[in-house]
């Protein structure tokens, strides 16, 4: 199946919740109904659903703004509050700016992935899968907290690495492993030593 569908699913699904996700619903449901990723989608739209929109707002907030264990900025796994973070940071913009599209952050960081995720399904593909590749630790760190929390996010998560390709840790520790000499001063993992293979031409 076609890789930017599932990244721009995510992107919506990920993103903090108001009244148009919540009309998209269906289309997104509809979208992804009879592909290999449709049921890693359902928890979250379900969840979506059950719930009046501020008490889903509240939610979101809690585990994805308030908790560390779920940061959706994939730098903060990799370099934590440091200096470096900040040279990763400008990363991402340079690549948004050598895309040659105008890229709308809207008060966000430029390493927030729902963002990398819709930059990757309707920006530049390439240079968007580059980014998700680069940061695929910080991205299996992630999936492997919302799945210790049991958050319907996680088959989100797990959808999005499935279309990277390469297999998905189990454990922290099977992340570190993949690791060669992490960097220093870091709180996360070093994402650019992942030998994972990037997915050109989707």
């Amino acid at each position: 199946m076609d890789p930017r569908l599932v990244f721009s699913a995510a992107a919506l699904l990920l993103s903090y919740p108001d009244e148009e996700l919540l009309g998209q619903l269906d289309l997104i449901e509809e979208a992804l109904a009879g592909t290999e990723v449709s049921e890693l989608f359902a928890p979250t739209i379900a969840h979506l659903r059950a719930q009046p929109l501020l008490d889903v707002q509240a939610w979101h907030v809690q585990e994805f703004d308030l908790s560390r264990r779920h940061a959706l900025h994939l730098t903060y796994w990799t370099d934590g509050d440091t200096r470096r973070r900040g040279e990763s940071l400008l990363r991402f913009k340079q690549v948004y700016r050598d895309s040659g599209l105008l890229v709308n952050l809207d008060g966000e960081l430029p390493d927030y992935l729902p963002m990398v995720l819709e930059f990757a399904a309707n920006g530049n593909p390439e240079a968007g899968i580059g980014l998700l590749n680069d940061y695929r630790a910080s991205l299996e760190l992630l999936r492997i907290g919302l799945r210790e929390d049991n958050l319907p996010q996680v088959g989100v998560v797990e959808a999005v690495c499935l279309m990277l390709g390469g297999p998905s840790p189990q454990t922290r520790s099977e992340v570190a492993k993949l690791i060669q000499g992490p960097p220093t001063e870091t709180v996360g993992l070093g994402a650019d030593l992942l030998p994972y293979p990037q997915l050109i031409g989707h």
